[in-house]
């Protein structure tokens, strides 16, 4: 269990309760924390944990023990298959992630199967190819969701493996967990986002309720307006299903769902189709040839100001909105969608090279936000570069690259106001921390 960090809706658990029911075995259920995985920190750490608390729980109600070791898959989990009939592991799609279930795979005798359950069509069902836009993937998807978008089935084991004695982290105590291991400390815990399915299905039941009228309006667009489903760190850790998720929104009946849908099965899945065909995922390559192009054109354009990695990282730019999205990130581990897209626009703006900008991005994008380091991100940050995008008219720096500016925020919104309530955001949690001090 590595990837769908989750006891519901959960396809690779069902398979493997399905096969262990049919050869009358104990099922185990296992997770490898990876204290060096790239770019990870306490941030992410604690959040993940808190929700493999809760997995751990719920899964023990259903009669199946979750065993947390510490260290990389090919490490711990081959020990635990010795004696196993068959494994089964959720897919994963990051060139990490595959390598990993490579290695464990090479390395045990028993059979292994690898399950799609964080899609809602499986990535080689949609396409056998990178798409270069929603556009293409689009109709691929849509040909298939009769087919996929059903509701799952859960079950019981027969037999119960809560008797069977395996070492395992213990979360009891996450603050306590958290200091044992050997990782990233660099990033506080968001105070503002707590993990786990609870969680989750709790914002999923707020935003049906209280915000998908209004998604796809201009009010989306608006972060003062919060329309916003917050799902996205929940999505990443797979402490909630995709198809849970559009199942529950399919049956509202609100004007909204179409538009999240689009995002949530369509953009969503095109950015997985993204980084498990293009294997340049997280560079500057991965980028389309007319986009290389008019970058590469444009590299040695005069720019109006430049800044350095430290200058960015602690938002010391002249601009104040881009300061305050850069500083939303740090606080909460989240930018709203449409700041995000302007912070990453601004980037290539304040940068030497075009290629120095899409680094700085992503490590900046990765570092703090709790859904970094995500088939969504990787996408995110090279769509400010012209990925699943067109050419646009051509300008400075940027050349046909889509361009961002604070003007066009004005007329979106309140940005000024926005940008106050960053302030006092941050100036609450420095109050908050001399308390506890």
């Amino acid at each position: 269990m590595q990837s769908a960090q989750r006891a519901q809706c959960n396809h690779a658990l069902e398979y493997a309760i399905r096969l262990a029911n049919e050869r009358q075995k104990p099922l185990l259920a296992a997770f490898s924390v990876v204290s060096d995985f790239p770019e990870a920190n306490l941030r992410h750490y604690t959040f993940m944990l808190e929700g493999l608390k809760e997995t751990q729980a719920a899964l023990a109600e259903r009669g199946i023990k979750l065993v947390i070791l510490n260290g990389p898959p090919k490490e711990t989990i081959p020990p635990l298959a010795k004696k196993a009939d068959l494994l089964v592991t959720d897919e994963g799609y990051l060139r990490i992630q595959r390598k990993w279930r490579k290695d464990v795979a090479a390395a045990i005798d028993c059979p292994m199967y690898e399950v799609t359950t964080n899609m809602i069509v499986p990535v080689e069902a949609a396409s056998d190819k990178e798409n270069f836009s929603a556009g293409t993937l689009r109709p691929r998807i849509s040909r298939q969701l009769k087919k996929y978008l059903v509701p799952l089935k859960e079950s019981r084991p027969v037999c119960s493996s809560l008797d069977l004695r395996f070492k395992s982290i213990d979360l009891s105590d996450i603050g306590k967990a958290l200091k044992k291991l050997p990782i990233d400390r660099s990033v506080g815990p968001s105070p503002f986002y707590t993990g786990g399915s609870e969680e989750a299905n709790r914002c999923l039941a707020d935003f049906i309720r209280s915000k998908l009228d209004d998604y796809g309006t201009k009010k989306q667009q608006d972060p003062l307006q919060d329309c916003q489903s917050n799902l996205s760190p929940y999505l990443h850790f797979g402490q909630i299903s995709p198809l849970y998720i559009a199942l529950e929104v399919n049956e509202a009946q609100s004007p909204g769902k179409g538009a999240f849908l689009e995002q949530l099965i369509v953009r969503r899945e095109l950015s997985f189709n993204f980084v498990y065909y293009n294997p340049a995922y997280d560079s500057y390559k991965s980028l389309p040839h007319w986009a290389l192009r008019t970058l590469n054109l444009h590299a040695r354009d005069k720019r109006e100001q430049t800044y350095s990695l430290e200058q960015l990282e602690n938002a010391r730019t002249y601009d104040p909105y881009w300061n305050a999205a850069q500083k939303e990130m740090v606080l909460t581990g989240k930018l709203h969608n449409y700041m995000r897209m302007y912070w990453g626009k601004k980037i290539i703006e304040w940068t030497r090279s075009p290629k120095e900008a899409f680094r700085i991005a992503l490590y900046l994008n990765n570092k703090y936000e709790l859904d970094g380091r995500d088939p969504n991100g990787f996408a995110g940050i090279a769509w400010c570069f012209g990925k699943h995008d067109r050419p646009w008219a051509q300008r400075p720096v940027f050349g046909k690259i889509r361009y961002m500016n604070a003007a066009g925020l004005k007329r979106k919104f309140d940005v000024d106001a926005w940008v106050r309530k960053i302030e006092q955001l941050g100036h609450n949690l420095e109050c908050e921390r001399n308390q506890t001090r």
